[in-house]
């Protein structure tokens, strides 16, 4: 058991030291290419610290632990909201762009409810995974198209000059980091998803449990540091955007490419779709209205995000040890959430009250 854990911790160092030098990479060249920093943490930065997720769901359906794979990708993005989101928040106050209020967040919406649609009958096949990757690069060619037209207008077409010292240099170095990071990545997500499924068959734990868990949070690890980091240092579009474009991500190329990959398509529990994938979709849902009150994410909305997250987590362990305090969590889960409801519709309402006040 000691040389499983010691595995499953290496996995995890593994993730995260690959995320870190794949993020680091892949924002350097971003920024060659006069990409704005929002659309580097939805999309570049996203990419980067979901790399984890894809990693681990490919390998868990290859090996034929598909619930490992679903728990992890609605796992991770329950996560990045709830807890990354909020722990950010708690930080300092988070702005929020009205990009995301417009495109990103609904369109996390969409891709949220088309998971639980498309896995409805079970089964994610190659055509369901063939739709939610050309969302993805739809997704991908219109905001990058947009961010450097803007770019452009605001610098006055000022490209980097052809002849720019050290230019190539830079780019030879951030692909060499991508791909140590890919590699890295690579071994870090075998060791994780092995030590995960071995450690949940003999505590007798479902590995859809593990996934939605262990490996979830384990996988949003770069994730976790990005957001933070961005926080601490004033880059709070790059903190909302990072878990908003990780969740975008999680859905479209994780799953979508799984589904593609896996010779007889990604399996979808009934556990998952009765109970998990709904939280997820009622997740990203929140986000909006709060989203949209002030352009502002406030500490205390962070730290109602956390005490979600924390509540959350406690339903699916005492779920899992079947522990008599199960029916208190759910019956406080049944009545958090009209609650929640309510509290974002007298939000709303005061929000639009106050932007059609006379001044």
């Amino acid at each position: 058991m000691t040389i499983v854990i010691l595995k499953l911790v290496a996995g995890l160092l593994l993730l995260v030291g690959g995320g870190e030098i794949l993020v680091r990479g892949a924002t350097s060249l971003a920024r060659i290419v006069r990409i704005s920093p929002l659309v580097i943490g939805l999309t570049v930065v996203a990419f980067g610290t979901s790399a984890p997720e894809l990693f681990v769901v490919v390998q868990s359906t290859l090996t034929g632990n598909a619930d490992v794979g679903v728990g992890n990708v609605v796992g991770s993005n329950i996560f990045n909201i709830l807890f990354i989101v909020g722990l950010s928040a708690l930080i300092t106050p988070l702005l929020v762009s009205r990009q995301l209020i417009t495109r990103d967040v609904p369109l996390m919406i969409v891709a949220s409810v088309l998971l639980f649609v498309l896995g409805r009958d079970g089964i994610l096949g190659r055509l369901d995974g063939g739709i939610l990757f050309a969302i993805l690069l739809g997704y991908l060619y219109w905001s990058i198209s947009k961010s450097r037209q803007e770019s452009k207008a605001a610098q006055g077409e000022a490209d980097t000059a052809p002849g720019e010292p050290n230019t190539a240099r830079v780019v030879m170095i951030n692909i060499a980091m991508i791909a140590v990071g890919v590699l890295l990545l690579t071994f870090g997500s075998n060791w994780l998803v092995d030590g995960s499924v071995t450690i949940a068959t003999r505590m007798g734990v479902s590995k859809l449990i593990i996934g939605l868990t262990i490996v979830a949070v384990g996988t949003s690890l770069p994730e976790i540091v990005t957001s933070i980091m961005a926080a601490v240092r004033g880059e709070r579009d790059l903190a909302v955007g990072n878990a908003v474009g990780s969740n975008l991500f999680n859905i479209l190329c994780v799953a979508g490419l799984a589904s593609m990959v896996a010779p007889n398509g990604v399996a979808v529990s009934d556990a998952a779709l009765s109970f998990d994938i709904p939280v997820m979709i009622a997740v990203a849902i929140v986000c909006l209205p709060i989203f949209l009150t002030g352009n502002v994410i406030s500490r205390f909305e962070g730290f109602v995000f956390c005490v979600y997250y924390l509540i959350y987590t406690a339903y699916l362990i005492l779920s899992v040890t079947e522990h008599v305090l199960r029916q208190s969590i759910q019956s406080l889960m049944m009545f958090v959430g009209p609650l929640t409801v309510i509290v974002l519709i007298i939000s709303v309402a005061r929000h639009f009250r106050d932007r059609t006040a006379p001044k």
